[in-house]
Order: structure tokens, then sequence, then C-alpha cells
């Protein structure tokens, strides 16, 4: 078997679970991974207590920002080709490493990612409770992380996970969809992975509800066919908000004195709520402790079902982020050299790479736009300008975009800084709107052609920044001390 170059990636909340998990891979034997990251997603603690492994586990701290950011934190320090992400309370068998190699060695190019086969243990002696047909559901759910592995290029190229999803909750359908709409595909591999039912609280139904804010995000980014394109199914939010209405309305009725009204409303509501119940009391062990905690969640779910919902619309409709902040390259990203002309040149400004990836982060895209006047000149070659550009690359990881500008002052074009071509150039190759778009630069030029072509602007001024060009700015755009400032402010949305 061909050498499979692959990192395992494990966020954890410090489940017991995690433990046997790395005595499991540790036990399974060849191939081996190159490393093993454990990101710690826990506030705070002491140290996790874990079992020896080789390679030894690396643990990092990702301060309880959730699995999106402890995700991201883990394959970032990896270098590997592959990218294996594991939950940590699934289990893995003694074969696990070589099917994980037989599925992905084969993958061409044009493959990304290799999704497990998930297995979840009923009881086989009664029928399974609602917390564990929850689980049961991700036996047949799409791009589930819980065992995914990633080529780490692709990871990169469309930013890697987003951490405006705070929960272990559609943050894998998101990766998947954006891997899908760059180009990819992603292959359902043969390994077999289990995972255990959950067993949460008895209102574990009713906190999950928060989802719905989740769901306004995944509507917001990939449209109303987003259920389609994932695989989510339909979902209840219609009937939960008709349920909700009707109480409400039933309520109000009431107040205003009209009762035949309300009661219509209250039978509406009855009515709906009881197919609710009967739906998941049905299929489930019919115990009194199971069909007790199905009425009275099944009251409490619809109304906050759609509070949730509603809460993630309003933030995700009144936000200012933008949907791309667009870069200068020279005394922006990197130190200026006048007419670049040599990769070994490139020095990112302190930083940079780290505020990059915080944009990506959040899943906004990324681009460059740079006047590059030493071509007109002839003091720099085409191919010397794109060697430049893909050491920037390999320093600060890949952009969505670059606008480039080989024209002189002189030359008349529509693309040259302050002129707002790039700028809208750019916005058309993301596909997004323009006004939803923020330029960062340190000259006057970046911020004019920010403005002329109705984007915004924040200038970072050095010490070839000119004082007018600050003034203005001031005035009609937003300054910035340097670049984690000016980043803070654009992915913020505010001046």
């Amino acid at each position: 078997m061909t050498h499979l170059d692959y990192t395992i990636v494990i966020p954890t909340t410090g489940r017991e679970n995690l433990q046997t998990l790395l005595a499991g891979i540790e036990a399974a034997g060849e191939p081996r991974p190159a490393r093993i990251i454990v990101a710690d997603d826990r506030p705070g603690g002491a140290d996790l207590e874990l079992p020896q492994c080789t390679p030894e586990v690396e643990v990092i701290r990702t301060g309880g920002r959730g699995p999106a950011a402890a995700r991201n934190a883990g394959w970032r320090r990896a270098a590997t080709e592959w990218i294996a992400f594991l939950d940590d309370d699934v289990l893995v068998s003694s074969e696990w490493p070589r099917k994980l190699a037989e599925d992905l060695l084969p993958l061409g190019p044009d493959t990304a990612a290799s999704q497990a086969r998930l297995v979840v243990p009923l009881p086989p002696d009664r029928r399974p409770t609602d917390d564990e047909r929850g689980t049961a559901g991700l036996e047949t759910a799409r791009w589930i992380t819980a065992d995914m592995a990633y080529r780490r290029t692709v990871l990169a190229e469309v930013g890697g996970f987003d951490e405006r999803f705070p929960r272990a909750y559609r943050e894998d359908s998101d990766l998947g969809l954006n891997v899908a709409k760059a180009g990819y595909l992603i292959a359902k591999g043969e390994r077999v992975t289990t995972h255990p039912p959950k067993r949460s609280g008895p209102l574990a139904s009713l906190r999950a509800q928060r989802g719905n804010a989740d769901d306004a995000l995944m509507r917001r980014k990939h449209g109303v066919l987003w259920r389609q394109q994932t695989a989510a199914g339909h979902g209840r939010l219609d009937r939960h908000a008709l349920a909700t209405a009707s109480a409400v309305g039933a309520a109000a009725l009431f107040a205003a004195g009209r009762r035949k009204a309300a009661a219509a409303a209250v039978g509406v509501w009855a009515g709906l709520t009881a197919e609710f119940a009967a739906r998941r009391i049905a299929p489930g062990p019919l115990t009194p402790g199971e069909v007790s905690r199905m009425l009275v969640t099944s009251v409490l779910i619809p109304p906050a079902a759609c509070y949730h919902r509603l809460r993630g619309e309003l933030r995700h409709r009144l936000s200012r982020r933008p949907q791309a902040v667009l870069f200068d390259r020279d005394d922006t990203l990197i130190f200026d050299v006048p007419y670049l002309d040599d990769p070994e040149g490139v020095r990112p400004v302190p930083g940079a790479k780290e505020l990059v990836h915080s944009v990506r982060s959040a899943g906004i895209r990324v681009g460059v736009v740079s006047n590059q006047s030493g071509v007109a000149k002839g003091l720099i070659t085409p191919e010397r300008l794109a060697a430049v550009n893909a050491r920037v690359e390999e320093a600060l990881g890949p952009f969505d975009t670059w606008q480039v500008c080989v024209h002189d002052d002189g030359d008349g074009c529509t693309c040259r800084k302050p002129a707002p071509g790039m700028v809208r150039q750019a916005a058309e190759a993301l596909g997004v709107d323009v006004r939803r778009c923020v330029v960062i630069g340190d000259t006057g030029a970046d911020v004019d052609a920010a403005l002329a072509a109705g984007a915004r602007g924040i200038l970072i001024p050095t010490a070839r920044t000119r004082p007018e060009e600050v003034v203005r700015a001031r005035r009609r755009a937003t300054v910035a001390r340097d670049l984690a400032e000016a980043v803070h402010l654009a992915v913020a949305g505010t001046r």
C-alpha cells in the first residue's frame, strides 16, 4: 500500500470517550498519522489526561469558541495532504487506518473529501428514544465531520469552517456545500465508524432549537435551496410558526372578548401540537417518562424554534459584515519593496497571515487589488510578478481573487487605483455585491477606488501616506492604526 500522508484532528470538550478513541487509534496500527492534534475547546480547566500514542498527541487550546474554530485551529497546524477529522465521541475499528488509506489513495485531484459510513448501534431490546433516533439520523446525513477526511489544500482554498456556526450543527454542511460550489467532489468511503447514541437531558430537544439560528445563516449564505443542496430535509418550521401564531392569536382574541374565534385558534394550536407529539411518541419506547418528555417538549418546541429562527434572521440581516475584504498588497500585506520582482523579497507584515486567516474563518471572501506599474515600465516581467504573487499566497494562504493592474499612470485604463475597475472586477469574480466589499490599503488611491466602486474603504497610514490622504479618509472613510485594527473594523462592520 502506498504511504498515506495524513493528520488526525479531534475537537473535544473533554468527553470521557476521548481516551477510548485515542486508545483505539493507537491499537489500530498502520498507516500511522503524521500527527494527532487534539483541539481542546473547553473555556478553561486542567490539562487533559490522554493515553500514550504514536505519534505523541499534540494538544492545542481553542478557548471554547466552538467546533468550527477548533477544527480550523487543528488543520492549520498540520502540513499533510489529508486531514482526517474525528469527533471525540466516536469509536474506530482496528481496520480504520487501513480502510482510510483505501478510501483516500485512489481519489483523483477533483475529489476533495471522503466521508465515512457511520453506524449508530440502537438498543436491540426496545424502541429507541427521541435522543437515540436523533443520533441514528447521522447514518444517512450528508458531509458529517464525525469522520470526514479533507484535502488540506481545499480547506485552505475555501477558508475552512465558518466560525460563525458556534455549535456542532450545520458547520459541516456549510463546509461541504462550499467545497461542492468550488467544483470538487465529495466521496462516500467504505470505512465504518461507530457513533454511540447520545444520552442527553430531558430538555435536550428544546435546547437543540438554538440551531434554527444557524439555519438562518445557511439561508443567508446559500439561498432558499440550501436544504435541497445539503439533503437536510424540509423541516417543520412552517408548522411550528402556524402553531405559535395560533397560540398567540388565541390569547389576543380571548383578551379582545372574541371567544369563538379564540376557541378556533386554540383548536388549530391543539391539533398541530397533538400531531407533533404523536409523531414523536409513536416510534419511541412508550415509557411514562419518555411520553411525558415528548408531551412537554412538543408544547415548548414550536415557539422556541420560531424565536431562535427570528433571532438568527435579524442578526444576519441586520449585520453589516462584508461579503468580501480586498487587500492592497504592498505596505498592507507585505513590506513594500519598489518594483519587487524577487519572490525571496516577500516579507509579510506582522500578523498578516493570522489576520487574513481570521477573515476567511468568518466566512468572508478575501482578495487582492494591486497596482503594479513596474510591468508597464519594463521593470518587472509578468512572469516575475506572478512568481512574487505566488510567494505571497504561499506565505499568507490562498486568496479568492487577484486583481492586478499592470498599466502606468498615463495609460488611461479604468483599472488602476484610484479608478474603481479592480474593485468592481473583484466583486464580480467573487459573485458578491460590491457594496458589501471592504478595501484595505495604505494610500488615498485605495480609499478612492473603494468609494468610486461603491465599496467601503479603510486606510492604514504608513510613512508614505500623505497627510491630506489621511484627512480625506477620516472624513469619507475609516482610518485604522494597523492591519489588525483594520481587519477588526472590516469584519465587525463598524466604523
